[in-house]
């Protein structure tokens, strides 16, 4: 199964240190995700909460023509299996990939709630960008998910060719400010 294992903040800011880097027991995050169709658009999926990558199978079919991950593909899954050509080959097509947010589905669940911050989560996505060797992609995010792509785009504007955000807030738990908190009757 395809995992990208992340680093804990703490260990990111230990493994700056070259002295500190030499000890390769990580205990990160481990994200799990699957990717669908060929070619050298990229397209990043990012859940809403509670939703796992499989929420998102009728806009994978949409974009790529299946459902059936790359790797199943690879394993005989998708039944008669015909290879698709690599980028290089084929110059065009899509390739999508998503993923399960921490704690969600098959990624690993922090047990402290402090490591679920949309920043904590969207370093998470580009960890993976980095995994798949990804320089660029197009993103798109559902609810919390489009939460944690905003954040992305904010860290990491040169690695977004777009940003489609669908069902999203602006604000955190606060929108309004403090003086309008009264009922305001008509």
């Amino acid at each position: 199964m395809p995992f990208c294992e992340v680093k804990t903040p703490q260990q990111a800011t230990v493994d700056t240190d070259p002295i500190s880097n030499n000890n390769n027991d990580n205990n990160g995050i481990k994200i799990f995700y699957r990717t669908y169709g060929h070619g050298p658009t990229k397209v990043l999926l990012i859940i809403g909460l509670a939703g796992t990558h499989e929420s998102w199978g009728p806009q994978i079919k949409g974009l790529v023509g299946t459902d059936t991950a790359n790797e199943d593909e690879r394993s005989g899954g998708g039944g008669d299996w015909n290879p698709i050509p690599d980028d290089n080959e084929s110059g065009g097509g899509i390739e999508v990939c998503a993923f399960d947010n921490r704690g969600m589905g098959l990624s690993s669940v922090p047990t402290k709630t402090s490591q679920y911050t949309t920043k904590i989560m969207a370093n998470d996505a580009i960890a993976l960008m980095e995994h798949l060797g990804w320089k660029k992609a197009h993103i798109f995010g559902h609810s919390m998910g489009a939460m944690i792509a905003c954040k992305l785009a904010a860290m990491v504007p040169e690695k977004v060719l777009s940003l489609g955000l669908l069902n999203v807030t602006g604000g955190g738990f606060r929108m309004f400010s403090k003086g309008t908190d009264k009922a305001i009757i008509i």
